[in-house]
């Protein structure tokens, strides 16, 4: 049988069959050992196939191949910082929800989030949450945030989910797609995701005043089937976000901004730092690339990684301790 990984918990996988009856699934122990660096070599969105498990006084399965990807999202795994935990696969696009200050969100991890989207061709789209509670200092910073990203070209909404606003563009946005959620805990992915679809009642939580970050709701990665023809993805808030596997020369091919210039380069091995005639400085100079972007992009070369633990990714934890059974 065949079936798509809706819920991943570590050790038990929530199948979907190709005739819609939900199953929980096991892996099959030999994928453990076919070296793949990931604490998780089944995650949410992946094509499986599995068997039903007759042994079992339950209905349960287990899943003995997993299809080809046709792309992934990927992060440094928590405990084990030589492997990766793949967030989701087979996806249309990301929805990374940004807050200014509700909690803030940062340019450096918005940015380490684009590169890995662009590394794995995964669209992503901004989406400015809670425009309601801006004050006049916030508004500006949200509107400049978003312009720097517009003119890069990447598509940005401006949301409130509890006033609906942009929730029905969003919505439009999502048809016939698989789309994944993401971004730091409190920025209010549980919120919208019940502002799309009611019945869902997704746990929510207020943001910590004392420490101005939110309270995790969301214990793993989940696919849910929407009403109006759409997938999504809810993922754990993310602290940070760990680039995974790049090399210094490709890191600069991953800002749009940078790509279209760097062929102007004197050296084409340039890094843009110290090099002379480097066209990406230059247009730095002239204010056509934004420094918060170039910051990043120093940040990330130099291996700089900014702090990646996450409120709730457990399946690190719990995925590793199965891969050492």
């Amino acid at each position: 049988m065949t079936g798509i990984v809706y819920k991943s918990t570590g050790s038990w996988y929530t199948v979907k069959s190709e005739t819609g009856d939900f199953m929980e699934c096991r892996m099959k122990g030999k994928f453990r050992m076919k070296g793949i660096k990931s604490t998780n070599p089944i995650a949410v969105g992946d094509v499986v196939d599995f068997e039903l498990d007759e042994s079992s006084d339950a209905v349960t399965g287990t899943i003995h191949n997993i299809h080809d990807r046709k792309n992934y999202i990927v992060r440094k795994s928590v405990n084990l910082s030589k492997q990766i935990h793949i967030i989701a696969s087979n996806i249309d696009q990301v929805f990374l929800l940004i807050t200014i200050d509700n909690p803030p969100t940062t340019t450096s991890f918005i940015d380490r989030f684009l590169v890995t989207a662009e590394a794995y061709g995964i669209e992503t789209i901004l989406v400015f949450n809670k425009i309601d509670t801006l004050n006049d200092t916030s508004l500006d910073e949200q509107l400049y945030m978003q312009h720097v990203y517009q003119e890069i070209g990447y598509r940005c909404l401006r949301v409130s989910s509890t006033e609906g606003k942009g929730v029905e563009e969003l919505k439009q946005l999502m048809l016939g797609k698989v789309s994944m959620f993401s971004g730091h805990s409190g920025v209010g992915k549980s919120t919208l995701v019940n502002a799309l679809e009611p019945s869902l009642h997704l746990k929510t939580k207020n943001i910590s005043e004392q420490s101005k970050q939110g309270q995790h709701t969301t214990t793993f990665a989940e696919m849910y089937d929407l009403s109006f023809g759409a997938k999504i993805i809810d993922t754990p808030g993310i602290k940070g976000f760990g680039i995974v596997d790049m090399e210094k020369e490709e890191i600069g091919g991953y800002f749009p901004e940078f790509f279209k210039l760097q062929d102007q380069c004197k050296f084409n091995n340039c890094l843009h730092k110290e090099e002379p005639h480097c066209a990406i400085k230059a247009a730095l100079e002239k204010d056509e690339i934004a420094w918060s972007r170039y910051n990043s992009y120093l940040k990330i070369l130099e291996g700089d990684d900014e702090h990646y633990r996450t409120d709730v990714y457990n399946e690190d934890r719990i995925a590793s301790d199965k891969t050492r059974d």
